[in-house]
């Protein structure tokens, strides 16, 4: 009975114990600023019952200009934006190498003309004496080996000559066409590599889209098709007709190239702008696409992903399928539903469960 009486009165104490001690304890509050951020809302946009696909913008006629020899580059020419002619002299490599081989050349052909023309007369001379049985057939057989070997190492040394010339076109590089100079890869002083481009330029004013098209769309392009084509940039319409439909999508990611050549307009676009290319076939139902802008797009490794707003105002990761790209816009296949709210900027750098505050 006594050892009944002082288990109870034990845990009695224990109890109070512990109600005093959960008193004591203070709630830990999170007093860290919170992170301004910007927010959008997620809008579906419904497709037209007709194929759009996103392209891209590039020149007609370009060219990335590079060498065939190694050398340190003496001086560029131009720079990005200049205007230039076919044949204008871009880049200068030195080609010290190359003069010394030259003269090795012209020095090589002079020693085989001269022996050439010793051969030839010996030649001409014993062809006479054999005529005037002067002469045994030995030595006219000697003589006009002796005029042919004279004769094709004279050849080879005047070919050795083409060589170094055709090595001298490398070492100064001109413009194929007249155009101007997108990009150069090079200064002065740099070393440059065999096929390593130097220069790149374009003839501005003539423009063609190369699009992508998914398996399941491309069967119903045929070229010769007028399509509509959406520059974002400068919120245009364009005219195109279709010129190339690849047959293959091995290079390309499982879609397939569609070239469109672009009619002429005073439209201001450039190489590089983003599209969106209209093809005039009925798809089967009409779309709803789900789309963000990439700058909000969070991506660590192979994962791409977006902050959203959670119920307690915290920043929340949420990984995402994408699917196309729609100039500075991707389509979300899965992980982000219409009309919810995601992070477009933020004053700070948000992880999971940073306090935020929406401005």
């Amino acid at each position: 009975m006594k050892t009944y009486i002082y288990l109870i009165t034990l845990i009695t104490a224990l109890l109070f114990l512990e109600s005093c001690g959960n008193k004591d304890k203070k709630t830990v509050v999170d007093n860290s600023p919170a992170i301004a951020v910007t927010v959008n809302q997620v809008k579906a946009n419904n497709n037209s019952p007709f194929l759009s696909v996103s392209g891209k913008i590039q020149s007609t006629n370009s060219a990335d200009l590079s060498t065939r020899m190694m050398g340190y580059v003496d001086k560029v020419h131009v720079n990005v934006g200049d205007k230039v002619k076919k044949g204008q002299l871009l880049v200068s490599i030195n080609n010290a190498d190359l003069q010394a081989k030259r003269a090795q050349v012209n020095a090589a052909i002079t020693e085989a003309t001269a022996a050439f023309n010793n051969a030839q007369k010996d030649y001409n001379r014993f062809k006479n004496l054999f005529a005037d049985n002067s002469a045994s057939q030995k030595e006219l057989d000697d003589i006009t080996a002796n005029f042919e070997m004279a004769k094709a190492r004279l050849e080879a040394a005047k070919q050795m000559k083409n060589e170094v010339n055709a090595q001298f076109a490398y070492s100064n590089i001109t413009a194929p066409f007249s155009g101007v100079i997108t990009g150069k890869n090079v200064e002065e002083g740099n070393m440059a590599n065999p096929g390593v481009p130097l220069i790149y330029m374009e003839t501005p004013g003539e423009f063609e889209v190369m699009a992508m098209v998914p398996e399941t769309e491309i069967s119903s392009i045929q070229t010769g098709t007028n399509v509509a084509v959406l520059v974002k940039s400068i919120d245009q319409t364009l005219k195109g007709t279709v010129s190339e439909v690849s047959t293959s999508a091995k290079q390309t990611g499982g879609q397939y190239l569609v070239k469109i050549n672009l009619e002429e307009t005073k439209a201001n676009i450039l190489s590089g702008m983003f599209t969106t290319v209209q093809f005039p076939i009925e798809r089967k139902a009409a779309t709803s696409l789900v789309l963000i802008p990439t700058d909000a797009i969070v991506i660590n490794g192979q994962l791409s992903g977006v902050y959203t707003v959670s119920q307690s105002n915290t920043a929340l990761l949420r990984w995402l399928r994408l699917g196309r790209t729609f100039g500075d816009q991707v389509e979300v296949l899965s992980g982000l539903n219409a009309d919810e709210a995601y992070i477009v900027s933020a004053e700070g750098k948000l992880y999971n469960g940073a306090k935020i505050s929406i401005q």
